[in-house]
């Protein structure tokens, strides 16, 4: 749906999310804990209304003929729906991070100063084809003090449409102002645009999706980010690593879920130990359906092996396919990843703890594993309720980012009359 005039529809949004967001942040826990709770009933209340929703934009995009992999992140079920709804709850039970006292200290001239969490204003997330992102970033956003205006994928709009009303009914019920949440209401491209240039309103932007979205986010917004790049993960074999291990964190880590962001893409073998591991979990792979492209050494395992190319090493593919290469040891492995990954997730999995701590002190990504799958890259899986997306930056949040990565903060210094000496 195109809109006549995308710069009046942003700025309206805008004020009413500042306007929002100004109230949120006196809210107290209670208030913001009640609202997420009926959150939570609203959303199982219209599971129903939900579904119905999803299957108008599941069969869209089957129209479109998406990946099965895009269609798995789309789809939405009564477990995925109320999967979201503990989500909100668990959110609920977190401690506020609103108020904490991060640091406080007295000066000599009597002057007692305190750094203290605050949120952040209006965040403003713009994501792609998951519908649960809507539950979460509202819920984590709301749980911060900040009002948040949501712009889903086209692939998603009926689904996010759907799970916006029950989470501005529960804002509702609790007394909380509906408009800390709002949904961008239309697929227009234009308005994404509009939003990147909406710094009087929004604070912070966190964009979720491909490779074309966060490119274009970062090259126009006038607004800080939150850097969400691709999701090119490893999975490296030490030669000292456990067989059965290695085999069973490998396949967890590609084929669990092949359309997350935390889904192994290569898996690095050391050269070493590749007469013992490579054939093992090349086979493994293989037979659970994903295709494998490799360098020379795992082509010679099987000849169902293709051959990778350069571009392998560097591409998410977000689906049943694997870049499998040997490399020299530990060393071998963290210059491959700290060259071609993309900072986000990676795992060695080793019985030498030295080589586990050389990849974890030196690889340069926000999550680093040992012994566990990547799969595990999730703001739930960290204890956080949930996540509005894995920051690959090195400012201010990385990794999973959850309720305290939502907030800011001032110093608060408190005197008795003290003047500065001319």
């Amino acid at each position: 749906m195109t809109v006549s005039d995308p710069h009046a529809l942003m700025t309206e949004l805008g004020r009413r999310a500042k306007a929002a967001a100004a109230l949120l942040a006196q809210a107290p826990s209670a208030a913001k804990n009640q609202a997420l709770k009926a959150q939570a009933r609203a959303i199982r209340d219209q599971t129903q209304t939900i579904v119905a929703a999803n299957r108008l934009d599941m069969e869209a995009g089957q129209a479109k003929q998406l990946k099965a992999a895009l269609l798995d992140r789309l789809m939405l079920d009564s477990k995925r729906i109320e999967a979201m709804a503990k989500g909100l709850e668990e959110i609920a039970a977190l401690p506020d991070p609103i108020g904490r006292t991060l640091a406080e200290w007295s000066r000599p001239n009597g002057l007692r100063i305190a750094r203290i969490a605050v949120p952040l204003g209006v965040i403003g997330i713009i994501y792609e084809s998951r519908p649960n992102v809507t539950a979460d970033a509202g819920g984590l956003c709301l749980k911060a003090g900040n009002a948040a205006i949501l712009r889903g994928g086209s692939e998603s709009l009926f689904s996010s449409t759907a799970i916006m009303t029950a989470l501005r009914q529960g804002l509702d019920e609790a007394g909380l102002p509906a408009d800390a949440l709002l949904m961008v209401p239309s697929s227009d491209r234009a308005l994404v645009g509009e939003m990147l240039r909406l710094s009087d309103f929004i604070d912070v932007i966190v964009p979720r999706g491909g490779k074309s979205l966060i490119e274009r986010v970062i090259a126009e917004s006038r607004i800080p980010l939150f850097q969400h790049l691709e999701g090119i993960c490893h999975t490296y074999v030490d030669k000292a690593a456990d067989p059965a291990m290695a085999r069973q964190v490998t396949l967890n880590a590609k084929m669990r879920r092949t359309g997350i962001c935390g889904a192994t893409e290569t898996l690095l073998v050391d050269r070493a130990g590749a007469a013992v591991h490579l054939a093992p979990l090349v086979q493994d792979l293989l037979e659970a359906g994903c295709e494998v492209r490799g360098d020379p050494a795992t082509q010679a395992i099987d000849r169902r092996v293709v051959a990778a190319t350069d571009e392998d090493w560097t591409t998410e593919y977000l689906d049943a396919i694997i870049a499998v290469k040997t490399v020299d040891g530990v060393e071998g492995a963290i210059r491959h990843v700290n060259t071609h990954g993309s900072r986000h997730t990676d795992a060695i999995i080793t019985e030498d703890a030295h080589a586990a701590e050389r990849f974890l002190a030196l690889v340069e990504s926000a999550i680093v594993l040992h012994n566990a799958s990547t799969q595990f890259a999730d703001g739930a899986e960290f204890g956080m309720g949930a996540e509005i997306g894995i920051a690959t930056g090195k400012l201010h949040a990385r990794g999973p980012v959850g309720v305290e990565q939502l907030t800011t903060y001032k110093y608060v210094v408190r005197g008795t009359g003290q003047v500065r000496p001319g």
